[in-house]
């Protein structure tokens, strides 16, 4: 008997949406960082705009 190979790490759907998700927060960490030069709150900024993205399209993109 061969063994199975095993599946994948993640769906492509479920890559997708974190790719969005990751575009989003990046762009809104750096237009935060352009409006204020800190990078704590740009961090801040990006993670909040990310963590919203991902709830998003989660719910958006089709199963």
């Amino acid at each position: 008997m061969t063994p199975t190979p095993p599946g994948p790490l993640l769906t492509v759907r479920a890559a997708v949406v974190f790719l969005i998700t990751l575009m989003i927060g990046v762009a809104a960490g750096c237009l935060a960082y352009l409006a204020d030069h800190s990078v704590p709150s740009a961090v801040l900024w990006g993670g909040g705009a990310a963590g919203g993205s991902l709830l998003l399209f989660h719910t958006i993109i089709g199963r």
